[in-house]
């Protein structure tokens, strides 16, 4: 399946997940326990977010990602294929939304994975598996259960998971998203700017605008 094809499908069904989303799901006003940027607008970076690509590349795709969020697993090949296709030239960083009852539980869960070097492995089996552990009405199993054969260590990683500074980048996490507006997932930013609209081609095509700049 090439990229335009991949972007085509995607665009149809991610849309489609994030209007019904927007419909059925408004963001809990509750407050975090984090001090408040000094700034007016929270950075759209911070130094504990979970980054794919070359750290140095000189165009940064902001995604504000909520992994029990349908719309976001549909986007994820698409985020891959960018990367694939600017290799060198485009780094993604996470920052985490935790919209869905499910989702605080499954970010302590890949932060419990990245302590042991093993974030990439688990998100792919968390977002493969995402129907069964955040089924948005159904029964749900737990994700924990679901991790066999990613080579984590899961009694290891249930204790890490409750560490402070995992709680910590919840926190922090959950106050940026507050102060940026984001309503819904997945929403990018590249190089800082927000997409004209939503949509994988949007993506795409502000992706490779920004890397035509950099060489100039």
């Amino acid at each position: 399946m090439n990229r335009r094809t991949i972007i085509i499908i995607t665009a149809i069904v991610a849309a489609g997940l994030f209007v019904i989303g927007g419909l059925l799901y408004s963001p809990p006003s509750k407050e975090v326990a984090v001090a408040q940027p000094s700034s007016n607008e929270a950075p759209l970076v911070r130094p504990h977010a979970p980054v794919f690509g070359a750290k140095d590349a000189p165009v940064t795709i902001v995604e504000f990602f909520d992994p029990a969020c349908e719309a976001c697993r549909a986007f994820h090949p698409v985020v891959k294929e960018i990367l694939s296709e600017f290799q060198g030239k485009v780094r993604v960083v996470l920052r985490y939304t935790a919209f869905h009852p499910p989702s605080e539980e499954a970010i302590k869960i890949l932060e419990a994975a990245r302590i042991q070097g093993k974030f990439e492995v688990v998100l792919e089996r968390l977002l493969e598996t995402q129907p069964r552990w955040a089924p948005h009405g159904r029964p749900a199993s737990n994700a924990w259960n679901l991790l066999d054969g990613t080579g984590l260590d899961l009694e290891r990683a249930r204790r890490e998971s409750q560490l402070p500074d995992i709680a910590a980048i919840l926190n922090q996490d959950a106050a940026d998203v507050k102060i940026v507006g984001i309503r819904g997932t997945p929403t990018f930013f590249v190089n800082g700017k927000p997409l004209p609209s939503f949509g994988a081609e949007q993506l795409y095509e502000l992706v490779r605008e920004e890397v035509e700049s950099a060489r100039h």
